[in-house]
């Protein structure tokens, strides 16, 4: 089941807090339940990205793209993801999530997001995300401009727009 109580409890925490400019990170602290693991005893895969999400949706609050989204009738969706997981997490384990603007294309907005315990890097998740109006991404630079005139939207590092260009290359639909 999806978390919504872990998510209301975030979108409350950080309802009040300063607001973010891309390129500042969020940070909030979880802590990884029992229903959280798979059966090796740790943090399930499929689990990580949709705690990923109670860092993401607390900063696009912070940063202002919800208060856009609802005035524009925008929607958000995902449209890739690349992961490395480097350390197990398990039950009772608590974990600091960083959540960050990484950069921006023409199409797509990549959230940067990471899971830390004690002082370690356990996992590292690129997100390619999309705002979308009718079932269309809309564009980044409308994106920006529905901001404000002082956002600049920065550009994506050369590693990541290298990562999404093998995907861009990736048969689709897959060839089985």
């Amino acid at each position: 089941m999806y978390p919504y109580i872990r998510l209301a409890k975030e979108y409350l925490k950080f309802r009040n807090a300063p607001k973010l400019r891309p390129g500042e990170t969020h940070v909030s602290h979880h802590i990884v339940w029992p229903w959280d693991i798979d059966p090796w005893m740790e943090l399930n895969n499929g689990r990580t990205l949709t705690i990923f999400d109670l860092g993401r949706i607390p900063y696009a609050a912070r940063s202002g793209l919800f208060e856009v989204m609802k005035r524009e009738k925008w929607g958000l969706t995902v449209a890739g993801t690349a992961i490395r997981y480097r350390k197990r997490l398990t039950a009772f384990t608590r974990v600091e999530m960083r959540t960050r603007l990484m950069g921006v294309d023409k199409r797509f907005i990549y959230i940067e997001q990471s899971m830390w315990s004690d002082g370690e890097c356990a996992n590292h998740a690129t997100l390619r995300t999309g705002v979308i109006r009718n079932r269309k991404l809309v564009p980044t630079e409308e994106v920006a401009r529905a901001l404000g005139p002082d956002i600049t939207l920065p550009e994506l590092p050369a590693w990541a727009e290298t990562l999404f260009a093998a995907e861009n290359d990736r048969p689709w639909p897959p060839q089985m």
